[in-house]
């Protein structure tokens, strides 16, 4: 009987998962500045989606209220949140998230879709069909929730 060796390795995390410092702060505050809106929405971070043009996980997720059943989980949630929001972390291409905004969360139903560049203090706000606006000052308006919020808060 021939014996061969395996050889084991070691698996890293993929980079989208890897969150540094100023990702993890960013999660924080912008989950809690959102949670002024919790009337309105459901605030959810990191939540596994299962949508129709693919998988996703974005950093937090504003949907409408929804119901909870506490008995029975959801590990990929197959509903499409009003908006996704991606914060670029230092492992991750620009180019990468503006893709997965454009080829898995609008095909896929989310509404607005933001991407938070920390580096230069910045929020890139995509709609479907609509050209890009970019804030890097005062505040916007997400025009499908409604939800403003002032940048100077953000990047506190």
């Amino acid at each position: 009987m021939e014996r061969r060796a395996v050889e084991i390795t070691e698996i890293e995390t993929p980079p989208e998962e890897t969150m540094s410092l100023n990702h993890s702060r960013l999660t924080y505050r912008l989950c809690v500045l959102l949670a002024a809106y919790e009337a309105q929405y459901d605030v959810l971070p990191e939540l596994e989606l299962e949508l129709s043009a693919g998988r996703a996980k974005p950093d937090v997720s504003v949907y409408g209220n929804l119901t909870f059943d506490w008995e029975e989980d959801v590990v990929r949630y197959p509903v499409p949140p009003i908006t996704a929001i991606e914060i670029l972390s230092p492992t991750q291409a620009f180019d990468e998230l503006v893709s997965k905004i454009r080829k898995v969360y609008f095909p896929g139903g989310v509404q607005s879709a933001w991407l938070v560049v920390p580096t230069i203090k910045a929020v890139h706000l995509f709609t479907p069909d609509q050209p890009v606006q970019i804030f890097t000052q005062g505040a916007f308006t997400d025009p499908a929730t409604g939800i403003g919020l002032n940048l100077a808060d953000i990047f506190r």
